[in-house]
């Protein structure tokens, strides 16, 4: 068993990942700011966290090796940053690793200034509905074309207790999810149109999205959302023989050509029914040195860049 983790958070995501180290045997120190949240992960992991915070941790015992980052929204990037500066190697962080943009782009920055190696945790990456859709897109040729929707429920998220300055960079906060993966299947954007419009109390920037493009392997796209009406998250990428449907995220359908129906496709998901679904799977590539789906934060920025603008709502000019 290893035992050179350190788990900062003990929220919801961290008891998560709690539960997936566990699994994988590997030691690890769960670090809280406070008496109460420590307490309560103890009480629902089986597992001991220390209070005090991730300085006093390192100033007691130095940096850590290896550090998984599951702490609010808008403590990332502070924790990362005082995580590499102190001298840790590895981390795993969670997404969208800053508030907004611009955080992201001043945290890849910094981190590139050290010998860190900072994976984003998109942990969608590794479902097997989007494993197993991978594999077949390959063997059918490629994607050439793709469909994705990133409709909120507006009404549930506008009354979440976030930070005002996470719910209103939503987009990057959770929707994100539903971009990275959808050109983690077809390609990343080479080309890319859209439109923002409408608006929400609490994400004045806009609640309707739509725009198209072309990825770097020529796959055209297009792109929808609108968070003041029903809809869902969902992908669908088309090949010359099949289109692949992932809509939940969590499961996988095929229509062949030629014909209209949609069928499930079997997949091997026990992992992802045990587990936060994903998580085993991107945790163990992490510890392993990674693998093709894993992302590092310095790849990550840059996809970022390219969509802050017709997606983010953020004109590069103001987001550095």
């Amino acid at each position: 068993m290893t035992s050179d983790v350190i788990l900062v958070g003990t929220g919801q995501m961290a008891k998560a990942h709690a539960a997936v180290l566990a699994a994988l045997d590997v030691g690890f120190t769960a670090v809280s700011r406070g008496e109460a949240s420590a307490t309560r992960f103890t009480e629902e992991t089986g597992h001991p966290a220390v209070a005090g915070g991730l300085e006093a941790r390192i100033r007691a015992h130095g940096a850590p090796a290896r550090a998984v980052v599951a702490v609010p929204i808008v403590d990332l990037a502070a924790t990362t940053r005082l995580l590499v500066d102190a001298g840790c190697k590895e981390i795993l962080l969670e997404k969208p690793a800053a508030v907004d943009a611009a955080g992201i782009f001043a945290l890849a920055r910094h981190v590139a200034t050290t010998s860190a190696r900072v994976t984003v945790a998109y942990n969608r990456r590794y479902y097997d509905s989007v494993t197993t859709a991978r594999a077949r897109i390959a063997e059918d040729g490629g994607a050439q074309s793709l469909f994705f929707e990133f409709t909120e429920v507006g009404d549930r998220v506008g009354v979440l207790p976030y930070d005002p300055a996470v719910l209103a960079n939503w987009e990057l906060a959770n929707s994100t999810h539903v971009f990275d993966t959808a050109f983690f299947l077809a390609g990343r954007p080479a080309e890319i149109e859209g439109s923002i419009s409408g608006g929400l109390p609490w994400h004045p920037r806009g609640s309707r999205w739509v725009g198209h493009g072309r990825t770097e392997s020529g796959a055209d796209f297009a792109y929808f959302a609108d968070w003041d009406a029903p809809g869902r998250w969902g992908i669908e990428v088309n090949t010359r023989a099949n289109r692949y449907v992932l809509r939940p995220m969590e499961t996988l359908q095929v229509q062949k050509r030629g014909t209209f129906s949609l069928e499930p496709v079997p997949l091997d998901d026990d992992l992802d029914r045990r587990f936060k679904p994903g998580l085993y799977r991107q945790t163990e590539a992490w510890l392993a040195g990674g693998d093709d789906r894993s992302i590092d934060l310095g790849r990550y920025a840059s996809n970022i860049r390219l969509l802050s603008v017709a997606i983010l709502g953020e004109p590069l000019s103001k987001v550095g």
